[in-house]
């Protein structure tokens, strides 16, 4: 119930819509009662069981005894007046004029729900994405993208339809259910208590359902998130699926898995189609018992409660078991919905280990080192980075190579704090960077990596993304230092032509330029290249090479580097093995030492 209560806590904000709904329910209530209460003197006078009646005692508001007397003395009173016929006419036109403002406030109820409900949910869907980008880095790395973005997106849309669309059952038929009885209890208390007696075992029978229907709804909502994981390791891995004669294999994978999650679903909507019949079968056991003993009342001549009286509160009460099968609908809809808030909670509470630090210092400059201090990082188990010690002097260029799994993305990826290292410093111009606003930190950073990652934008936007105020000027003389305006100018609508999802409407290199124009506008003191050529061919790979030397001039610049070709000037160059610095030195100082920085060397020179 917790799930639930928090998720209504997001109302506050609109709670002038939830307090105008309730007011408007209670307004649709009244009208309904009273145009219902009209069958009463309408009967008396269609069937004649009344003389006409020319006193009555004082009306009294909290006397129920005063109230028929004194009608039916008004009544009288018209029927001497204007005769029958009229009094009749007159309570049809208030029949209509009663349905007709119960039927506005109901409408006018939903209308100023409708606000309140989607913008809980937008609310919602803002704080679930700004977790997801906010959280670091090492927590995707053992969840599937697919069940974050089911969280994300269908649960959430499960959410707006079970429990946030069951807002306007709670409010109105609770109301309902509460006035509706009230009135019962009015016109006849015993019958009424009597009646009351049955709904305690419906209640208990449908909790209980739905308890197991939560339950399996979660158990549902899991599997959805593993099928959507198939469904994007599908589109993303196409390519391989094909050449590897493996579209048998994935299909057959995706069809058990989708074939077990719907079993599991026929089972939670088994259980949700529950509720109704559970719901109205009760119902009928309460208006049989209603029917007998209030019948015998009227048979016997017992009691106050005449012919008439007895129809309007069957009339009443027939009202209440439509709201009462809505309302057990509705918890059952709840308690599916609650399932999808636990998964979507579990995201929104996942810790955040990289967050400002209380009183952290603002820092816009870099000024002289970069500093690595015996720096220890381990994954779980594993240990990526043992002990490191480095200086990085400001200006200069160092190179980081090693084999693949020696921990260098690790180390660059510490800087900006995309995780942090368990043990050791990391430290800018002899400050620690946890004691350094995130934001001031990664505003003196630009970031080239290896996978060029573009958004389905335009080249203009993509290029400003780090910077949206930069004016076409700025934009264009980034392009230039990336060697990527002369490509920009033959695409279709130049800077303003969209590149498609992740840039698929570029090459490679000119997706790398392009992300190479973007730093260059962000224009950083510190320049991170984590294998930005690695992947392209030999033209792609001298144009990239000459626009990231236009880059690097005047930067510090750490790079990492696949191809030792490319990094033959730099500075420094830093060699680790299985997490260690193992040799560091310039080119010919590395290749003089005869160590793994010159086998690396021979290896790629035989390869060429």
């Amino acid at each position: 119930m917790k799930e639930f209560l928090r998720l209504i806590s997001y109302i506050k904000p609109y709670k002038r819509y939830a307090f105008l709904n309730v007011f408007f329910n209670v307004m649709t209530i009244v009208f309904s009662i009273f145009s219902l209460a009209m069958i009463i003197p309408f009967l008396k006078l269609i069937v004649g069981v009344e003389s006409l009646v020319d006193n009555a005692p004082p009306f009294e508001l909290f006397n129920k005894d005063t109230w028929m007397p004194n009608l039916y003395v008004y009544m009288s009173d018209m029927i001497q007046n204007t005769g029958p016929q009229r009094v009749l006419l007159i309570i049809s036109i208030a029949i209509i004029i009663l349905f007709f403002l119960k039927n506005l406030f109901r409408y006018m109820a939903l209308y100023i729900l409708a606000p309140l409900r989607n913008g809980v949910i937008r609310d919602l869907r803002n704080q679930i994405y700004s977790k997801i980008i906010r959280l670091n880095m090492g927590f995707f790395s053992n969840r599937k993208k697919g069940d974050i973005i089911a969280r994300a997106t269908n649960d959430v849309q499960d959410v707006e339809w079970t429990i946030m669309g069951s807002l306007e059952i709670l409010f109105r038929d609770s109301i309902t259910v509460v006035a509706f009885m009230a009135t019962l209890f009015v016109i006849n208390a015993k019958l009424t208590i009597i009646m009351l007696t049955v709904l305690p075992i419906a209640g208990f029978v449908i909790a209980k359902i739905a308890k197991s229907l939560r339950k399996k709804s979660l158990k549902a909502l899991n599997m959805n998130g593993i099928l959507m994981s198939y469904l994007d390791e599908g589109i993303s891995g196409l390519r391989i699926i094909k050449a590897f004669n493996a579209v048998k294999y994935s299909e057959n994978k995706f069809n058990n898995h989708n074939y077990n999650y719907s079993k599991v679903m026929i089972s939670v909507f088994r259980r949700e189609d529950l509720s109704a019949p559970i719901s109205e079968f009760f119902g009928i056991i309460v208006m049989a018992v209603v029917l007998w003993y209030g019948g015998s009342l009227i048979l016997k001549q017992e009691g106050t409660m005449d012919g008439p009286t007895f129809v309007f509160y069957i009339t009443l009460f027939s009202q209440v078991i439509p709201s009462v099968k809505s309302f057990s609908s509705g918890y059952y809809r709840i308690q599916k919905g609650i399932a999808s808030a636990q998964r979507i909670w579990e995201l929104v509470d996942a810790h955040n280990p990289i967050v400002d630090k209380e009183n952290a210092l603002s820092k816009k400059q870099f000024e002289s080192n970069i500093e690595y201090r015996d720096l220890h990082f381990s994954y779980e188990d594993d240990i990526i980075l043992n002990h490191i010690n480095l200086t990085i002097e400001k200006g200069k260029t160092i190179a980081i190579v090693g084999a693949s799994g020696a921990g260098k993305s690790t180390l660059v990826d510490l800087l900006p704090r995309f995780y942090d290292p368990q043990e050791g410093s990391l430290m800018i111009d002899g400050i620690n960077i946890k004691d350094i606003y995130i934001n001031d930190l990664r505003s003196m950073m630009g970031i080239v990596n290896q996978e060029s990652i573009l958004f389905n934008d335009t080249i203009f936007n993509n290029i400003a993304f780090g910077k949206p105020e930069a004016s076409e000027a700025e934009v264009i003389e980034a392009a230039k230092v990336a060697n990527a305006h002369e490509f920009i100018l033959q695409t279709p609508e130049g800077y303003q032509t969209l590149i498609g999802d992740r840039g698929s409407k570029l090459s490679g290199g000119q997706k790398q330029r392009i992300s190479i124009a973007r730093a260059v506008l962000k224009n950083p003191p510190i320049m991170i290249l984590d294998e930005a050529t690695s992947s392209l061919d030999t033209e792609s790979e001298r144009l990239v090479q000459l626009a990231l030397e236009n880059l690097m001039k005047n930067r510090t610049s750490i790079v990492i580097a696949h191809r030792l070709s490319t990094i033959k000037n730099a500075d420094e160059i830093v060699v680790m093995d299985k997490g260690c610095i193992v040799e560091q030195g310039s080119h010919e100082v590395l290749l003089a030492q005869n160590g793994i920085y010159r086998k690396l060397h021979d290896l790629q020179s035989f390869a060429k």
